[in-house]
């Protein structure tokens, strides 16, 4: 290979097949999405309960993919580079969905979800840095929208699943109080399935560069201002920032203690402690000289983030809090502000929930669709336009939930979530891998994670309160608040430099 050699395209059916195992990944991600706060209920959860039991998924996404994507970046092999944590994740994933709906008590499904959750990270994470490795700059909105494709198709049966084995094969969608249906069980086998065929698909059909290939590749590329961090903070800095932070945590938990206040803001309080703790562990290994370890890498690379990934930063936090809102509140608040079901152990409750499979698996439908328009409508308008319209609209949709009060038209809103979410799984990707240098892409990709898990831990300690408080625990509220946040993510676009478009 000569110097200075560019990264060469790849055919369409190429890029297929490195981006098939999503469909296997989001079959995962759409079966607990629509039907964990169900299984939470069903074994006895409250509605206000509900955030603070999903708060495993958004911890488990932040310790494990900045770690995953630091140790992707250092590994090659005879099996590649990221296509040995596909396989690793398809194989525990597919486990943990099997064992899923098979819990006999909440603190079983709860523990679940972690291990669940943590296995599909462990796929999910490299399949982000792998666009990057692969493709070339012309070619990742393609890339990340075909992604975004098969995360549409996977989430349009997997949400669905549960109505259509009731509606179409006839398996039972009523169970005992505090069992879970077998629709939901069966669901969750075929999905362990799928998600360990898809995934395998891309790690058998597909091949990786070198890290001396993608080297020379880097070589070639001209350079961008905005894939060089600001200057280092120095050591001292992190310990002093980390002495704050353990002491506005630590009075945080002693006030939250002395007032016999509720665990979301234990969390809360914990967290700033963690937090400055951390800080004080990297303000010692920086004086120490210990620049090689990955601890202090992953922390490091964080408080040093290339400046178009800290203002795309803003935009992922509002809009994966909306997200999250979402996830969590959809079955409580369809069934019980759409179909008037409290009781979690009726027929009403169970065909409300299995409605709300449909409503994810019509957004995802939509998502699809829109992910083949993207790449055309960014052309057209730029990554930053195009995705501050695509949040507009579909934090409008949300906010109509309140509004609609026929179950069957809330399809309409939909599209508008689909058109979102579609966005927001391929143009922040596109906008941050053109920034990137190739030999970090694994990290700051997984760093790039935290500002979808943080603003999921906040929310999960935080809505259940502001439900209970504000909103009289009604869930449809939860929806509301998505939708306000995911106007204001769209808006923070324009925070983001024009430079930073692919070019």
């Amino acid at each position: 290979m000569s110097s200075k050699q560019k990264k060469p395209p790849l055919t369409f059916w190429q890029i297929w097949n490195m981006c098939f195992g999503f469909l296997g990944i989001q079959f995962g991600f759409a079966l607990q999405n629509a039907n964990v706060s169900r299984i939470f209920q069903t074994l006895g959860a409250e509605v206000d309960q509900l955030a603070i039991l999903w708060v495993a998924a958004p911890l488990t996404g932040l310790l494990v993919q900045p770690i995953i994507g630091y140790m992707s970046d250092r590994t090659w092999n005879r099996f590649g580079r990221r296509r040995p944590y596909f396989a690793v994740g398809a194989i525990c994933a597919s486990l943990a969905l099997f064992v899923m709906p098979n819990s006999p008590a909440l603190w079983v499904a709860a523990g679940m979800l972690w291990i669940m959750d943590a296995s599909i990270n462990i796929s999910m994470e490299p399949f982000r840095a792998f666009v990057g490795d692969m493709l070339p700059e012309s070619q990742r909105t393609l890339g990340f929208a075909l992604q975004s494709f098969f995360i549409g198709l996977g989430a349009i049966v997997a949400s669905m699943l549960p109505w259509i084995l009731a509606e179409w094969f006839d398996v039972s969608n009523s169970a005992a109080p505090g069992q879970i249906p077998d629709s939901v069980k069966w669901s969750f086998y075929i999905g362990g399935a799928v998600f360990f065929l898809a995934v395998m698909w891309t790690v058998l059909r597909t091949r990786e560069y070198s890290p001396e290939q993608l080297a020379e590749f880097d070589a070639a590329r001209p350079a961008v201002h905005t894939a060089i961090p600001d200057t280092p903070r120095p050591a001292s800095k992190y310990t002093s920032g980390g002495i704050a932070w353990v002491v506005v945590g630590a009075v945080g938990w002693f006030l939250v203690a002395g007032n016999d206040l509720d665990q979301q803001l234990y969390i809360l309080a914990g967290g700033s402690v963690f937090f400055g703790l951390l800080q004080l562990v990297v303000g010692y290994m920086g004086r120490a000289g210990k620049t090689d370890n990955g601890v202090y890498e992953i922390v490091h690379d964080l408080f040093h983030m290339p400046r178009v990934m800290r203002q795309l930063a803003v935009v992922q936090f509002f809009s994966w809090f909306a997200l999250f809102a979402m996830w969590i509140y959809s079955t409580a608040a369809v069934t019980s502000h759409h179909f008037g079901a409290f009781d979690t152990g009726s027929d009403v409750y169970n065909d409300g929930a299995n409605w709300v499979g449909v409503l994810f698996g019509a957004y995802n439908g939509f998502a699809a669709l829109a992910a083949i328009a993207i790449p055309f409508a960014a052309g057209r308008l730029g990554c930053r336009l195009c995705h501050l319209v695509a949040l507009t609209i579909g934090g409008l949709s949300l906010i109509s939930f309140r509004f609609v009060d026929d179950p069957q038209l809330l399809l309409v809103p939909m599209i508008g979530v689909g058109i979102a979410w579609a966005s927001i799984l391929s143009l922040p990707y596109a906008l941050l891998s053109s920034n990137l240098p190739s030999h970090k892409m694994g990290i700051y990709m997984g760093i790039f994670n935290f500002f979808i898990v943080i603003p999921q831990i906040i929310a999960a300690s935080v809505l259940g309160l502001i439900l209970r408080e504000f909103f009289d625990r009604q869930a449809i509220y939860g929806l509301v608040i998505g939708g306000v946040l995911m106007i204001i993510s769209g808006f923070a676009m324009l925070l983001v430099d024009k430079e930073a478009e692919p070019q």
